[in-house]
This record gives structure tokens, sequence and C-alpha cells, in this order.
């Protein structure tokens, strides 16, 4: 089992609204990171852990713990004229962006990135690393175990 943190910003997708989703579950749109792409097409599994990240928002930080509902398969966003995340290079038959459904299992009291950062054991966790921007990064197990007791349990 593996497990990731993923940034939503709240105004477009939030812990509330995947949770208020059918099953709790929502499509992660809209990644157009190829490092972020790869993770969920080579790297994620079906029930790997998901830090719920809120980003882009006057308080950051993770705000549930979800898991990966499905397989990785093609972003349909990419194809919409319509949508934010439109790619005219991308065709149905080559598509360059995917996406993981992503269930929420349950919301924690927000946990800020100045809480994060005054663990010790929390040091290297990437997200806290300064540059970094990727939507999608990979969580090492002592972490996971360590937000989770930050989380209550």
């Amino acid at each position: 089992m593996s497990y990731w943190l993923m940034k939503s910003e709240p105004d477009e997708c939030s812990v509330d609204d995947a949770l208020a989703a059918p099953q709790a579950t929502v499509p992660w749109t809209g990644v157009r990171n190829y490092q972020a792409r790869n993770f969920m097409r080579d790297a994620m599994r079906v029930g790997d852990g998901v830090l719920f990240y809120h980003s882009s928002c006057a308080e950051p930080g993770i705000a549930g713990i979800a898991r990966v509902a499905s397989a990785a398969r093609p972003d349909p966003t990419q194809f919409d004229p319509g949508s934010p995340y439109h790619d005219s290079a991308a065709k149905p038959q080559a598509p360059r962006w995917l996406l993981v459904d992503v269930q929420v299992v349950r919301k924690v009291p927000l946990i800020t990135l100045p809480v994060l950062r005054a663990n010790p054991g929390l040091a290297d966790l990437l997200v806290l690393r300064k540059g970094n921007r990727l939507s999608i990064t990979p969580v090492q197990p002592r972490h996971w175990d360590a937000i989770l007791k930050m989380a209550g349990g």
C-alpha cells in the first residue's frame, strides 16, 4: 500500500464537496503536470491512502483522509473545449491526461501548514519543501502514521 497527498482547491472541490458526492467519491480531474500524472498512472493503486489537502486558499492544510477508489483513466476535461482544463493537443485515441477517483473516508480538523511544520517527524514531508508545487506527492508510511495521529486516529 502506498500513501499520497493530493491537493485540491476548495473552491473547486473541497472535502465537503467530496463527502456530498455519491459514495463520497470524486474524479480527480484537472491534473496537468506530467510527474503528477505519472504517479496516478504508474504508482497509484485502488486502496492507497490519500491525504486530502486544501490548497490555494486562506488556510491550506489537510482536511480529510481518503483512498484511491479507481485505476487511472483518461480525464474527460482534456477533450472538453468548455473546460478550463481543455488540452487541444489531447485526442481521445491518444489521451495525455489521466485521473483517479478519490473516496473520502472522513473529514478531519484542518491540519494547517504551521501545525505540520511544528512536527519534527514531518520535516522531510514533501509538501513542506520550499518550492514544491506538485498537486500530488508520495507520502512515506511514517509520515502517514504521524498525520493520522494528529488527525485523531
